[in-house]
């Protein structure tokens, strides 16, 4: 499983951080980063989670 961040849709609300801080992170910036894109599989379901939740739909799985 690999995941993005689409950082034109992206706003910075950090919900992602919150359903998985070790995948995602705020950059410098304020906006979410991937620190893993290569998703552990004990990772996964918060992940997509994290996507789901995201009220930018900026995160893609793959």
């Amino acid at each position: 499983m690999k995941v993005s961040v689409d950082d034109e849709r992206c706003r910075g609300h950090g919900v992602c951080c919150t359903y998985c801080p070790e995948v995602f992170d705020l950059g410098d910036d304020g906006y979410a980063v991937v620190d893993t894109p290569d998703i552990p599989s004990e990772h996964e379901n918060a992940v997509r989670t994290a996507a789901a939740m995201c009220p930018e739909r900026a995160i893609t799985v793959s």
